[in-house]
């Protein structure tokens, strides 16, 4: 295709104007962009904030990537990568946490070297492992894209000692009541959940034999964590029809998660359907 003399013309005063101005400076890497630069991380509790916009990735990546297939399934995207090492005095359980970065940060925990890596955790935005005294990790934080773009941004890690599960406490009271019209068991009790749990529920089925059938019906909700004692109460609707006053069996599940573990609660118990709902 023959270009105009009016694209020429542009095309020369462009390449001009850049010769005048001189070539942009490109901004470089960050100085633990690959494994060789890992940036040693002498104790904990350890924070740090980086960016990582020009973090770039290489086959020590992909390395890394492959070797983790086993333990994070479907390999993220391998995308502005930058590496620290560790070396724990103790043994200990650690949290590698990178959820406050302002872009879609996944984080690696590895031992080895490239061409021999083993993956001990990944995921997005944190990884937790059993770190033993005098062995040396690599974390490495990534864009893993789950944000639905690259490359980088602010990235915000900390590492510290992992923290417990939150408290739960669950009770389950063994009278019930039932709804005549609609046939609706209804449970109740208590639960306390610590206030550093980031989510809780709690669900219960029903289960009752009403003549031949065997009615089974379950619910669940949302739990408040605030450390403080609450009362729940649910209303279980029978999937294949209703409850009657009498005996039943109620089994109570529930579970309130931290930034790491969670504290879980299962029982069964033998309640008494009474009277009707107020």
């Amino acid at each position: 295709m023959k270009a105009s003399r009016r694209f020429l013309a542009a095309l020369a005063a462009a390449l001009t104007s850049l010769a005048v101005m001189g070539s942009p400076a490109l901004a470089a890497p960050p100085s633990n962009d690959t494994y060789p630069g890992a940036e040693a991380i002498a104790s904990f509790p350890f924070s740090t904030s980086e960016n990582t916009t020009e973090a770039t990735t290489d086959a020590d990546d992909a390395d890394l990537s492959t070797a983790g297939a086993d333990v994070c399934g479907v390999p993220p995207a391998m995308d502005a990568s930058v590496w620290f090492s560790f070396t724990p005095t103790q043994d200990n359980v650690v949290f590698a946490d990178a959820r406050a970065s302002d872009y879609g940060a996944g984080v690696f925990v590895a031992t080895g070297a490239p061409g021999s890596f083993t993956v001990l955790d990944c995921g997005p935005g944190g990884a937790v492992w059993d770190a033993v005294a005098n062995e040396t990790y690599y974390i490495v934080v990534i864009d893993d894209q789950t944000d639905g773009a690259g490359n980088g941004g602010q990235m915000e890690l900390t590492l510290d000692v992992a923290p417990p599960a939150p408290a739960l406490d669950v009770t389950v009271n063994t009278t019930g009541r039932f709804d005549s019209k609609t046939g609706a068991a209804i449970i109740s009790g208590t639960i306390l959940c610590g206030s550093d749990a980031e989510f809780a529920f709690l669900e219960a089925q029903v289960t009752q034999r009403v003549g031949r059938l065997l009615i089974r019906g379950f619910n669940g909700t949302e739990v408040t964590c605030d450390d403080t004692v609450r009362p729940w109460e649910l209303e279980v609707i029978g999937d294949n029809g209703l409850f009657k006053g009498g005996k039943a069996i109620s089994a109570t599940l529930s579970a309130a998660c931290g930034a790491v573990f969670c504290s879980e609660y299962f029982a069964e118990n033998q309640i008494q359907l009474k009277g009707k709902k107020n």
